[in-house]
């Protein structure tokens, strides 16, 4: 995690400017790549488009090429909403980095997962609503196990098919647009296998997400989702399972 704690210090605008190139991200950026950290890179949203659009109230069935298994930097189903309504979207998991000792023409790396609303490279989307969203979903995984031998932890939401996971979205010039989630301190339910989790979201708080204050939305990352609504299913399933997972994504 010292990744994490080194970023959230430091701030990403003054890592985007100077730091980035140095020995010492380097270092802490090695742990990620060797698949030592593992933060929230891997959910899946296993219902067709118009349960997904009953579900969230979406007039609109969008068509997707994203698969059931959503991994960093490939597309997935985002809420959205536009001209007063909700709308369904497909969009690709994680804003663009590159890294200035990246080659030219190397690919970005995703950022999928939001630790700090209140960082610059977050604040001003999350201060206006067009830019918050709700991605849907029906579990999602975290990595448990031995180094080289990890396997696969789902964690759902009790008697719910689909919930939401709170996060933002903007349009880029790599990837057109794109969305990531916001994670928040984990509560006991998860706290065996990882110490964060996403932001989920109880139906009734989807508004509170999408049309609520800066300070509304800082509450939600910050509440703790109740114990007692998490189920855990623990599987023999390798956690890398396609080459996809070992694009290094981040979390700022």
């Amino acid at each position: 995690m010292a990744l994490i704690s080194y970023i959230q210090r430091v701030g990403p605008a003054q890592i985007g400017a100077h730091l980035i190139a140095s020995n010492r991200v380097r270092n802490l950026l090695a742990p990620c790549r060797r698949g030592v950290v593992h933060i929230c890179n891997l959910y899946t949203l296993r219902t067709s488009a118009a349960e997904v659009a009953a579900h969230f109230g979406i007039a609109n069935c969008v068509a997707s090429n994203a698969g059931e298994d959503v991994y960093p930097g490939a597309p997935g189903v985002v809420v959205r909403e536009a001209d007063g309504q909700r709308i369904a979207q497909s969009m690709t998991w994680g804003f663009p980095l590159r890294l200035k000792t990246m080659a030219p023409t190397a690919k970005p790396k995703p950022v999928n997962n939001i630790a700090d609303l209140t960082k610059p490279m977050w604040k001003g989307l999350a201060l206006k609503p067009k830019s918050r969203c709700l991605i849907p979903l029906t579990a999602f995984a975290e990595a448990e196990g031995q180094k080289g031998r990890k396997t696969r932890t789902w964690f759902s939401v009790v008697d719910q098919p689909i919930f939401a996971w709170a996060g933002l979205w903007r349009d880029s010039a790599e990837w057109g647009p794109v969305y990531s989630g916001v994670m928040t301190d984990c509560n006991e339910a998860i706290r065996p296998v990882h110490d964060r989790m996403p932001v989920l979201l109880h139906a009734g708080e989807w508004d509170d997400w999408l049309h609520g204050s800066f300070d509304d939305a800082l509450t939600l990352q910050a509440r703790c989702f109740p114990d007692h609504l998490i189920a855990m299913e623990r599987t023999s399933e390798p956690w890398l399972k396609r080459k996809d997972l070992m694009i290094t994504p981040a979390l700022i």
